[in-house]
């Protein structure tokens, strides 16, 4: 089991996660629980009032709006410092899913190349997805609702520090803004998008709009909702207007990454080939 994190200051905690084949390492810093330990040990000796301290928590951001929780991620050779805001505002936005992180190590299994490529993230609450691609190389827009964009820009800062390249941070909200978005993306990216069947509807206009036929589509999700859940999206709702393939499985988290290509049923299937070794790494989806 992993030890609690170490403050670095009032509400703000880092941990490091290493991805590998089995999944995310989490790696804790023990020095400053240890001391605040030794203090309540002396207090518990003491009666009185100092017994009361023991009831309550020292950490202010415990009974904050928003609890901060500062990462670092190792994907494909980089090392991501993501900030995630836990909180009401937020909400599912504030997190890391494991799915992204599953696309994240597929994207470093297939080697696959952003250099020089446009790249788009979607819903991407804290942008690792996006951050990661323009490590890279990728000319990279990452985009969400205006309410996660603050977290995405200060993911951004912290990960690309200079007065150089970063990627651009926009808001997108499906079915209403993606008219002003260039059509054409040649590597769209998303994960967790497709937990509420209504926004289904809203995420295919966005995406008919975005994708033309030099695009790909990379998009995780954890296997969820039954037959109108996330499944019904790539089986169903997006066949008609794209090209659907299953590309990976993780077995052990329920998640499956699709790719999605131009062209409904009856088209010719497309080709997708890593960068490395090993050709091809599609099955169809009928």
């Amino acid at each position: 089991m992993a030890a609690p994190a170490r403050h670095v200051d009032a509400g703000t905690r880092w941990e490091t996660a290493a991805s590998g084949e089995g999944g995310t390492e989490t790696e804790w810093e023990w020095e400053e629980e240890e001391k605040w330990e030794e203090e309540e040990e002396g207090e518990a000796d003491a009666a009185g009032p100092g017994a009361l301290r023991l009831v309550f928590p020292r950490d202010p951001a415990l009974f904050a709006d928003t609890f901060p929780v500062l990462r670092r991620f190792r994907l494909c050779g980089r090392v991501l410092r993501i900030a995630q805001h836990h909180g009401p505002r937020l909400g599912l936005a504030a997190n890391v899913w494991e799915a992204a992180l599953a696309l994240a190590r597929f994207l470093e299994q297939q080697r696959f190349e952003f250099r020089g490529r446009s790249v788009i993230e979607l819903g991407a609450g804290t942008g690792i997805l996006g951050i990661l691609a323009a490590m890279l190389g990728g000319d990279v827009t990452i985009t969400d609702r205006p309410v996660a964009l603050d977290q995405i820009r200060e993911n951004v800062r912290l990960n690309f520090p200079g007065a150089g390249a970063r990627p651009r941070v926009r808001a997108l909200e499906w079915g209403r803004d993606e008219d002003s978005f260039p059509r054409d993306f040649e590597v769209v990216l998303g994960s967790d998008l497709v937990y509420d069947p209504a926004s289904f509807p809203a995420l295919l206009r966005a995406l008919r709009h975005l994708c033309g036929p030099r695009s790909r589509a990379l998009l995780s999700a954890r296997t969820r909702g039954g037959d109108s859940g996330s499944r019904c999206f790539f089986h169903r709702v997006l066949p008609p207007f794209f090209r659907v393939q299953l590309l990976w499985q993780e077995q052990e988290h329920d998640i499956e990454i699709y790719g999605v290509t131009c062209g409904g049923a009856g088209a010719a299937p497309p080709v997708w080939r890593s960068c490395g070794e090993g050709g091809d790494a599609t099955v169809g989806v009928s």
